[in-house]
Formats: structure tokens, sequence, C-alpha cells
């Protein structure tokens, strides 16, 4: 069966999608695995009550304080962990579909994803209900949108050079 080049086009781009959209699930179950199973991370441990935290900048005050005492990694995995683990969701969405592509919608997508995985942690008791993480990890969402609307322009600067215009 013989295709058009744009048939081909369109074919190379829906798998290209697919190879996006597997990868973007591949993120959401490492993302799952090391929120709630990581040994590494105090995962393992199941508390017998719901732990929270509802005043907002409390712990990463905390974090900041005392970082001497409670030493660089923690500080880095608890505050810059926390905004870098939702960099990619906020940079792959738009990247993924043009329904995405809004700063409005990621960042609440980012708000409302953040606030879901938080509750279930409370809920299951493998971690603590923050504000400060949704803060953070909102944060790490719409610095993904950033960089993707960067690169975004990046992309477009160099097609039109290729294109002559």
């Amino acid at each position: 069966m013989y295709y058009g080049e744009t048939d081909l086009r369109k074919e190379s781009g829906r798998g290209w999608i697919r190879a996006g959209w597997l990868l973007f699930y591949l993120y959401i179950a490492v993302l799952v695995y090391l929120l709630f199973f990581s040994e590494e991370y105090g995962r393992d441990h199941i508390s017998s009550d719901y732990r929270y935290n509802l005043e907002l900048l409390k712990e990463i005050k905390r974090f900041l304080i005392y970082r001497d005492i409670i030493g660089f990694k923690s500080v880095a995995v608890n505050i810059l962990g926390n905004v870098a683990a939702f960099i990619p969701f906020g940079f792959m969405l738009p990247l993924l579909s043009k329904k995405y592509r809004s700063f409005i919608y990621v960042a609440l997508l980012s708000i409302l994803f953040s606030l879901a995985v938080e509750m279930l942690q409370m809920v299951t008791k493998v971690g603590i209900f923050d504000v400060d993480d949704i803060l953070l990890n909102s944060l790490g969402g719409i610095l993904g949108y950033i960089i993707y609307g960067i690169y975004h322009r990046i992309c477009l600067k160099l097609f039109k050079r290729r294109k002559g215009g």
C-alpha cells in the first residue's frame, strides 16, 4: 500500500505523539513509585494516624532554618525535589496536546494533580498532606510550562529560518 507524503507525515506524527504519551505515563508511574513506594524516601513506613500541614510555608521555613542540622540532601529533596518532580508535568502536557497549551490550564492541572497526590498520601497514611508540597509541585508544573514556552518559541524560529521566512 502506498502512502502519500502527507499520509506518512501524519503517521509519523501520530507515532511521536503515542511515544510521547507513553513517556508521560512512564513519568507518572515513576512519580507514583517515588511518592508512595520508595523506601529511600520513607515510603515503606505507614503511619498509624493522619499527618498533615495546613500552614503555608511552615515546612519550607523549617527546612531552610534547620538546613545545617537536617543536611543539604534533605533540604534539596524536600524543596528542590518537589519543584523538579513536576517540571516534566508542565512541560509534557502542552507538548503532547494543543488543548493543554494554556498557561492557566496547565497551572490548574498542576495544582489539582498535586492536591490529589497529597490527599492520597494522607488517606493511605504513606506520607503527609502538606500545602507546601502543593505550592512547590505547582511551581514545578508552571516552570515546566515556561520551559515548554521557551522551547516552542525556539522551534518556531528555527522552523521559520528553515522555510526561508
